[in-house]
């Protein structure tokens, strides 16, 4: 349902005129959300809706579609021939000058840059600054209330056991002097999750050796790899309580199928868990000092760690994402690598911070989540890996 009250507030606190909602065919998921349309099935015209700072909203819609936002406050305007249409927005628009909308500058995020370019030039050529959207997006998209954090802790606890269920099956396999296969660890994961009532969009990542070395592998049955003694193990999972709002815990973490691990495999693993534990201390410390906090910024924290130790050209992803009721969700991602992510990393929201170092021999990844309060409070869930996992001495 749409919080009229609660759009108008966060655009004051941002300094903002207006926010100008605009769709055509369902293309802008984001701003239905807000409005509380994404129910609804999209119209074949362009809408255009405007909330000001204060004051009475207005609404724009074609004389066909003319009903399309009926349930949303404020008044409306009906247009037909596209002269209509630029006249209304100028209409819209008279007397706004930073004017907030889906759109983010250049190609610095792709999660937010819903409108077309020609509409941004409309909105422009009736003499406002399109600001974009990200961090009003953010309060409405990414932000969880106290029942969403109980529900990621429930799945937490989940998520976790289900490392027992995965290191347990390989040890027994192998102490039996047999191997199992990635897509059997696989199922193991997921018939946990299951009996435990937690729900995923897609199955874990089991990597085994040079498999680990490839940050988005997905094991196929009749493809995936064979796990056996002295093997290295990437295991990637994510999943939420079956419950409506629920929001995700999305964690990584290393095993060596033996009593002892080599050093080759525990020397790259420390480097990586530094540089996450220097990313959460980015976090932390700017909570702490009370000074806004940029995704970028994250990002930058822990990857000079794996710059300084000679591994940054093997660093080839973001630090961390968003997370909510999708495991990549729409709030502010820890990045500077694939984007410059200027939104903030506002309270009440959710991230991953997993950093990472892949060869072609084999990948090491840590990944814990990392949930900021109300109140600025820093939380890390999914528990601290310090080192690798040697599976057989631990089972």
């Amino acid at each position: 349902m749409f919080d009229l009250e609660a759009v108008q507030r966060s655009l004051r606190e941002f300094g903002l005129d207006g926010w100008l909602f605009y769709d055509f065919r369902g293309g802008n998921i984001l701003a239905r959300r807000v409005l509380g349309l994404d129910q609804k099935a999209p119209g074949s015209r362009r809408f255009f809706y405007f909330v000001p700072a204060q004051g009475e909203p207005a609404k724009l819609v074609h004389r066909i579609e003319s009903g399309a936002l009926d349930e949303l406050p404020g008044k409306k305007t009906v247009y037909l021939p596209w002269q209509e249409l630029e006249a209304g927005v100028a209409q819209l628009l008279r007397g706004s000058w930073r004017v907030a909308m889906e759109y983010a500058p250049g190609v610095s995020n792709p999660y937010v840059s819903r409108v077309d370019a020609g509409t941004i030039e409309l909105v422009r050529g009736c003499g406002a600054e399109v600001v974009s959207s990200g961090d009003l997006i953010q309060q409405f998209e990414a932000t969880w209330d106290e029942s969403q954090w109980q529900m990621h802790l429930e799945a937490e606890k989940v998520t976790i056991s289900a490392y027992d269920v995965a290191w347990g099956l390989i040890a027994e396999r192998v102490l039996a002097g047999a191997t199992v296969r990635e897509t059997e660890v696989q199922s193991a994961i997921m018939d946990h999750f299951h009996r435990h009532e937690l729900t995923t969009y897609s199955p874990p990542i089991v990597a085994v050796g040079p498999h680990s070395g490839d940050p988005h592998y997905e094991p196929v049955a009749g493809r995936d790899g064979l796990i056996g003694q002295g093997d290295f193990v990437l295991v990637d999972l994510w999943a939420k309580v079956d419950k409506p709002k629920a929001v995700y815990s999305d964690l990584t973490r290393m095993g060596f199928v033996g009593d002892v691990v080599p050093a080759k495999y525990e020397e790259i693993f420390a480097i990586v868990a530094r540089a996450r534990d220097a990313a959460i201390a980015c976090v932390g410390e700017a909570y702490r000092a009370g000074r806004p906090l940029r995704g970028w910024e994250v990002d930058v924290a822990g990857r000079r760690v794996i710059d300084l130790a000679g591994y940054g050209r093997y660093f080839i992803h973001r630090i961390g994402h968003n997370i909510g009721q999708e495991v990549h969700g729409n709030g502010a991602n820890m990045d500077d690598l694939e984007t410059h992510d200027e939104r903030l990393v506002l309270r009440r929201t959710c991230f991953s911070i997993e950093p990472g170092i892949y060869f072609d021999e084999f990948g090491v990844r840590s990944e814990v989540n990392v949930f900021v309060d109300a109140n600025g409070g820093v939380h890390v869930t999914g528990g601290l890996q310090t080192s690798v996992l040697p599976i057989l001495a631990a089972s």
